[in-house]
């Protein structure tokens, strides 16, 4: 049975379930129970490489000794034994971070976890059918990007606005494009359920581990923050998977929330998709610089990437059209971007890459600090032959960045093998200077081509509706802020 099959036949059990109100409910449900089971699948791998393994958590509590059998504890004593024994005693583990990290990993996850069913019939049904899937087996294991996909889709579809889903074809190509290597500290500030951790995790033990030393120095390169509950215990989750054993470096928090001048981090690799289009909780922009302040979200976010990269410290990031064009505070982002690092490439994505999520179009920006841009080299993307969209049933595939693979080059000679092409070319820091630090630059190989979808229209009309809807809460900002030193200086 596919993963997909039994995710949505434990969703069918809990919808007659009277407890469960709604698909965010019946995910949070499903996302601690899930996290259960692979934290103890990847128990029993550790106690048998381990000669002093200790359990982190007690026994009983374990997946194995309470879930585990289909003949096991059912009705109102697997009820009463969730909700009077487990939750209270996970949430209220003593496990201290420096001698019981994965316990503390467990304590975390359960910290804003609920169980909302209350039959305890169907809570059986319903761990019965987690069961079926195997996470030991590594086959298996990778289905679990699939089993985000089908939540993240459903929290989609519960009207969870921001939550996206980066393609995998995208994150596979910016963590190809920046190649971490083994020992350099890598994070993703906004790490929702983990895609590029994982990813960059994959790459640099594919690429460079060897021995088993390799192994445990890479479990401490991944860093990770994530605000919202269920995307962070979903990403902890992830990262077990991965073989991190102890994922504490994966925070649940909001990034924004200190400010900027505090922070001492110097990050190597930072691959990113930050939530824009939002606005930022009152207060937040506070930590940021009086001249730089502002409630977008993605602004903020690429300010504290240029902040806490490393000297020679490398990011890729996903971007909305917005940004480069936007003018005020973000132009005074865009100059400080290309003033501190070498924004040597920008990779403009066609329309529809993240359905079915958002319309927006986006771009990723490519860049390293230390040194500032001399020139920016524009990529357009295009669709592969015979494609006018892509959907979920046709998404973007990693195959088609092997043209700018191809193309790329090599920084340490200013990617001089790079060639003007009908996708690509380069504009000069003078010019954009000229330009304000307008980034949304059109490609001059291709005229304007007007098309007639009425698909693309349509989407084409909701982002600008976004954008529009975004522009109107800055406004709003502004005025407020304005009325406000009016009053005071009364």
């Amino acid at each position: 049975m596919s993963v997909s099959s039994v995710i949505k036949s434990i969703q069918d059990i809990m919808r007659k379930d009277a407890g469960v109100d709604g698909d965010a409910q019946r995910l949070g449900q499903m996302s601690w129970l899930l996290f259960l089971k692979v934290f103890d699948a990847q128990e029993e791998e550790l106690e048998l490489e381990l000669d002093d393994y200790q359990a982190p958590i007690p026994e009983q509590y374990l997946w194995r000794n309470w879930a585990a059998d289909s003949q096991g504890i059912t009705g109102d004593e697997l009820l009463e034994f969730v909700n009077d024994e487990l939750f209270i005693k996970l949430k209220n583990l003593t496990a201290p971070k420096d001698r019981n990290p994965r316990g503390h990993v467990v304590k975390e996850a359960f910290s804003d976890a609920y169980n909302y069913m209350k039959n305890g019939t169907l809570l059986r049904q319903v761990i019965n059918k987690l069961n079926e899937i195997d996470f030991t087996d590594s086959k298996e294991r990778h289905l679990f990007g699939d089993i985000y996909e089908q939540i993240l889709r459903d929290l989609q579809s519960a009207g969870n606005a921001g939550e996206f889903y980066t393609p995998r074809a995208v994150t596979r190509f910016i963590v190809n494009r920046l190649d971490p290597k083994l020992g350099e500290s890598i994070m993703d500030p906004a790490c929702g359920t983990g895609g590029f951790l994982a990813c960059s995790f994959d790459h640099v033990k594919d690429n460079y581990v060897k021995t088993a030393a390799d192994h445990q120095e890479l479990q401490k390169q991944i860093h990770g923050v994530e605000k919202k509950q269920l995307p962070h215990l979903l990403c902890v989750t992830n990262m077990l998977l991965h073989g991190i054993e102890v994922p504490v470096q994966i925070k649940h928090g909001n990034t924004l929330n200190k400010p900027l001048s505090s922070w001492d981090s110097n990050i190597n690799v930072i691959a990113t998709n930050p939530p824009f289009g939002g606005t930022e909780e009152d207060g937040i922009e506070k930590n940021f610089p009086s001249d730089m302040q502002t409630r977008e979200t993605a602004d903020l976010f690429l300010q504290l990437i240029i902040e806490v990269l490393d000297q020679d410290g490398r990011a890729g990031v996903v971007l909305p059209d917005g940004t480069l064009f936007g003018e005020g505070v973000k132009t005074k982002i865009k100059k400080m971007l290309t003033e501190e690092c070498n924004l040597h490439t920008i990779v403009r994505l066609p329309n529809g890459v993240f359905n079915p999520y958002t319309g927006i179009k986006t771009n990723i920006l490519f860049f390293t600090k230390g040194t500032p841009t001399k020139d920016v080299w524009f990529y357009e993307h295009p669709y592969p032959e015979g494609v006018k969209n892509y959907n979920k049933t046709k998404p973007m595939k990693f195959e088609e960045f092997q043209t700018e693979i191809d193309w790329w080059g090599n920084e340490a000679d200013g990617f001089a093998s790079r060639e003007e092409t009908n996708q690509a070319w380069k504009v000069s820091i003078d010019e954009i200077i000229a330009r304000n630090f307008n980034l949304d630059i059109k490609n001059p190989y291709q005229g304007e081509v007007v098309s007639h979808d009425p698909q693309e229209l349509l989407q084409n009309y909701q982002a600008q509706q976004q954008e529009i809807g975004a522009l109107r809460g800055q406004l709003k900002d502004i005025l407020g802020a304005a009325l406000q030193s009016g009053e005071q200086a009364k």
